[in-house]
């Protein structure tokens, strides 16, 4: 019995201490929640960061803040997060709180040094940089600051986050202005420094230097983002390579070069996107090995090669996005395999042949776009299985034959592009048994004749968004036309282009709702005389072309007060006036006007719009001078007044719009004075031609302000200065015209200091009064000449900021003026002529092998012909005529294929011509003058005609614009003497050919530049 009493008493022991045990480890446990109350200094801290901004007390923002009440616990509040044990602040999330107001250095914010996650992005911080302290919360390991409007420089004390593995301080995607940005040396310490980073963006904030080859060792690298960063140099393709990268953008960099790499087969790329970057070369086979990749963008680049047949192998591939490269051969049939492919572009490369038939296996298309290529061939019938498609593109190829006959079981197609073909039948009324259809082109469409279509389109279609058909001649008559009323009922109509499209109702009755939501109208080259009267009523018109037709008259003032009219197209009419006031509506967005090649009288017109970018009033009859209310333009880009007859000085109030003005064009005016130092500020000037006008003075010294500039022309006028070689600071210059002027003195610098001018390709300095001999080593550094070019780039055209606005110039090749309505940035020219430069030409004009004209005429040059013109494999033009060159023609020029035009007339040269295609094939006038010229070659271009040596002139002609004059010989004698001696001179001395080219050689030719 005792010991029974004994065992229940050890039992009852046994379960008190498990009881006590239990309650114990509850109350720990209780203890330890409660220390999860935040702090109060780091409440505090918090409350106090919020009173630092106003919040939107309307939007969600507000209700996301709510929580957050003084002597509560902080812990719980929205977007808090404490530690577990310690209930200190490790993690704050206020994106998209709409806070307002500067990011202050002295923030509350700073005192929760135990952070660990902070975001702040999508609020609105008002421009304020971000503050250096950022760098005292050493626990930061993800800092989120993108999209919230901070400026300025991005402090290097970010660096000292040695643990962050995220860093994301994109902004927002502006491309003409850049928010934040980071000096020279910040990523090769970021690279240094932050070797745990696993996300970095750092897009749309300026970078402005190359990537460094650092960046490979981080080796943990999942996500790199630097869309639109101003990058430039050879990009580390060994980034692309990192095992542990999924996610990488680097479009919107245009200077920013690479390759894609040989990739291996360890690598998990999900997203990669070069686009709108200067990446060039092959798409490599082993791109298969991405066996991850979802997104490939390459679009706007400069790859080139085929399309690798392994690119079929990327079984998850969504996004393929190759357009506007160099891609040419055939669409590999195996991008059939790309089952799950919903975005097929390829548009605007060289691809060729017939669309391959397994393109039907792609059932989740949504985008199918193969424009501007050469392909050709039916359309396959298969292509009916793509029935997701939203848009197909296949204008501009070769495609021949009928649309297929189903074509209406595109039944979710909105967007059909089919011009520039050679597709038959009736193209529209296929198209019409597609409802879902917003946006129709058969632009550039010479066969268009299904007129017939169109007058059913409000019918079948009417929730049309986009209507285009264009004609490729303007001037050609095509079919009956068409009535403009039958577009009446599509109010959903917001693009209308019938350009070249003659219209056989050019005067709408004034319905004020007629098409109510057209917002673009296209009605270039239409044959139409004045302006459809319903274009008062357009409330919702942004672009109006009018360009290339017959419209005569006056302009009617109620255009410049439509309130949303952005962009005007008046070019190529017959307008002569403005009727009214010139005011536009007070809240006008016009932007663009175009009002080139008519017959305008009177003052200059400009309408008084603030927001004015692009005015462009070449090829009138504006007199007058240039009114000040120019100078009031202060977002002014393009300024081109040229061929009228204005008169008076340049406004100096111009210096006003310096610095905006890209453009500046006022040749072929009667413009006088002197060219204003108005240039100091104008680093976005790329063009200014002052020539053929009537300046004086000298060349401004504020030029040098002007880092952009491309092309300078201050060609026939009376300036009177040396060689501008305090110009040779623009590096960007590309065109330098001094042509007919009275500069003088030497063409190299006294004091030794190179001639500048690293990208210079054009150089006319023709029919001044230079003197002197040209240095043995003068073209040593003419790099832009000298460098051979890549042939895999495709040339461009020099061209301002407005697209489709090219710089045209005069220049003297194969002996003729010529108007050169564009200019290639490949073409290359060197004119000394008319000047009076002595000595040798020097043998390091050799080293320029991507000179295509070279003109030393009418100067003293003596010496040999330099035997390093053989090295010019490009030289199309040579002329060294009238001047005093002696020996002997190098028979190494012979082998110059490319030189079709060739003048040596009037030297001292003796011996045979070369045996070369090129020198047989030339008049028998570009060998006269060199009585010691002589063999049978000769003999065979001049067929033993012994053509009288006129005397060699001793001084150099009066400088003209285009050609040589000889009136100089006439002057202080009778008109009687004068014609009596110059008739007699051309009949003993000259051929009629040659006397014909001098005597009207003057004439100018007016200048045609397409916009």
């Amino acid at each position: 019995m005792k010991a029974f009493l004994s065992n229940q008493k050890m039992s009852f022991l046994l379960r008190s201490f498990c009881f006590l045990f239990l309650v114990s480890s509850f109350l720990n446990t209780f203890v330890s929640s409660t220390q999860r109350l935040c702090h109060p200094d780091q409440r505090d801290a918090l409350l106090e960061f919020k009173s630092e901004f106003l919040i939107d007390s309307d939007g969600s923002s507000f209700r996301k803040t709510e929580s957050w009440v003084n002597k509560s616990d902080c812990c719980s509040w929205d977007g808090i997060t404490c530690a577990a044990k310690s209930g200190k602040v490790i993690g704050l999330d206020l994106s998209s709180r709409n806070l307002h107001g500067p990011l202050k250095s002295k923030s509350s914010l700073f005192r929760l040094r135990y952070l660990r996650d902070l975001n702040l992005a999508y609020n609105n911080f008002t421009g304020s940089p971000i503050p250096a302290e950022f760098g005292k919360l050493m626990g930061l390991k993800r800092l989120n600051l993108s999209q919230s409007s901070l400026l300025d420089q991005i402090p290097i004390n970010l660096l000292q986050l040695t643990k962050l593995v995220s860093l994301d301080l994109s902004s927002f995607e502006y491309y003409d202005s850049l928010f934040l940005s980071i000096d020279g040396s910040f990523l090769h310490l970021l690279a240094q420094n932050l070797r745990n980073l696993s996300e970095l963006d750092l897009s749309d904030v300026n970078i402005s230097s190359e990537i460094p080859q650092e960046f490979s060792n981080l080796r943990s690298l999942r996500l790199l983002h630097l869309r639109n960063c101003n990058l430039s140099g050879e990009f580390p393709s060994s980034v692309l390579l990192i095992p542990s990268l999924e996610s990488i953008i680097l479009r919107d960099n245009e200077n920013l070069r690479g390759n894609l790499p040989v990739f291996g087969e360890n690598n998990s790329l999900i997203v990669l996107s070069t686009k709108m970057t200067a990446f060039s070369g092959p798409i490599p086979d082993s791109i298969s090995s991405l066996k991850h990749l979802t997104f490939l963008s390459l679009s706007f680049s400069q790859f080139s090669g085929k399309i690798p047949f392994s690119l079929g192998n990327l079984s998850h591939l969504s996004i393929l996005g190759l357009s506007y490269n160099n891609f040419v051969g055939e669409i590999p049939s195996s991008i059939g395999n790309l089952k799950q492919l919903t975005v097929f572009a390829v548009e605007n490369n060289k691809l060729s042949g017939n669309l391959p038939s397994s393109i039907c296996n792609l059932k989740q298309l949504t985008v199918f776009d193969v424009s501007s290529n050469k392909l050709n061939g039916n359309l396959p019938v298969s292509i009916l299985n793509l029935t997701q498609l939203r848009e197909l593109g296949l204008s501009s190829n070769q495609f021949t034959g009928f649309l297929p006959p189903n074509i209406s079981q595109f039944s979710k197609l909105e967007s059909f592009s089919g011009g520039d073909n050679s597709f038959t039948g009736a193209i529209l009324s296929s198209l019409l048994k597609i409802p879902s259809l917003t946006q129709i082109s058969l632009s550039y469409n010479n066969e268009f004749n299904d007129f017939n279509g169109i007058g059913n389109i409000s019918f079948f279609l009417p929730n049309l968004e986009g209507f285009f058909i264009e004609s490729r001649n303007y001037n050609k008559v095509i079919g009956p036309g068409v009535d403009l009323n039958v577009f009446s009922p599509l109010k959903q109509l917001y693009s209308l282009i019938l350009s070249g499209i003659p219209l056989s109702t050019a005067n709408i009755t004034s319905d004020s709702d007629f098409l109510p939501n057209l917002a673009y109208l296209n009605l270039l080259g239409c044959n139409i005389t004045e302006f459809p009267e319903f274009i008062r009523y357009g409330r919702e018109l942004h672009i109006l072309d009018f360009s290339n037709n017959k419209i005569k008259g006056q302009v009617p003032d109620w255009l410049w007060r439509l309130p949303k009219l952005f962009e005007v197209n008046l070019s190529n009419n017959s307008l002569s006036g403005f009727n009214g006031s010139s005011k536009v509506f007070p809240e006008s967005q016009l932007t663009h006007l175009y009002l080139s090649s008519n017959d305008f009288q009177g003052p200059l017109f400009i309408p008084s719009s603030k927001h004015l970018r692009y005015f462009l009033g070449s090829k009138n009859n504006f007199t007058g001078e240039i009114p000040r209310s120019v100078c009031g333009l202060s977002s002014l880009a393009v300024l081109d007044l040229s061929d009228n007859n204005l008169n008076g000085s340049i406004p100096w109030c111009l210096e006003t719009l310096m610095s905006s003005l890209s453009d500046l064009n006022l040749r072929n005016n009667r413009l006088s004075g002197i060219l204003p130092e108005i240039f100091q500020n104008a680093k976005s000037l790329i063009i200014l031609d002052v020539s053929q006008n009537r300046l004086e003075g000298t060349m401004p010294t504020s030029l040098v302000g002007c880092s952009a500039l491309e092309v300078l022309n201050v060609a026939s006028n009376t300036i009177t200065d040396m060689f501008p070689f305090h110009l040779n600071f623009l590096q960007k210059l590309q065109l330098l015209i001094l042509r007919s002027n009275k500069f003088h003195g030497t063409l190299h610098n006294a004091d030794g200091v190179w001639f500048g001018f690293p990208q210079l390709k054009i150089i006319d300095v023709s029919y001044n009064d230079f003197v002197g001999t040209l240095p043995s080593d003068y073209f040593l550094n003419w790099t832009a000449i000298s460098s051979k070019r890549d042939n895999n780039i495709e040339p461009e055209y020099i061209q301002s900021s407005l697209r489709y606005y090219y710089f045209s110039l005069v220049l003297i090749s194969k002996g003729v003026s010529m108007e050169m309505e564009r200019i290639l940035t490949i073409y290359t020219a060197i004119d000394f002529s008319g000047n009076q430069l002595h000595g040798p030409i020097p043998d390091s004009i050799g080293l320029l092998k991507e000179l295509r004209i070279l003109n030393m005429s009418s100067n003293a040059f003596t010496g040999h012909i330099p035997s390093t013109l053989a090295n010019l494999t490009n030289l199309e033009s040579l002329d060294l005529s009238q001047n005093k060159i002696s020996g002997e023609i190098p028979p190494e020029l012979g082998a110059l294929s490319s030189l079709a035009w060739i003048n040596v007339s009037h030297n001292q040269l003796v011996g045979s011509i070369p045996q070369g295609t090129q020198f047989q094939r030339q008049n028998c006038s570009s060998y006269e003058g060199n009585p010691g010229l002589n063999g049978p070659s000769l003999k065979d271009v001049c067929r033993d005609i012994k053509t009288p040596t006129p005397p060699q002139p001793e001084l150099v002609a009066t400088k003209e614009e285009e050609s040589f004059s000889w009136n100089a010989a006439g002057l202080g004698f009778a008109p009687g003497v004068v014609f009596g001696l110059a008739m007699g001179y051309i009949a003993v001395s000259y051929k009629h050919e040659w006397w014909f080219m001098k005597r009207f050689g003057r004439n100018k030719q007016q200048s045609i530049r397409t916009r």
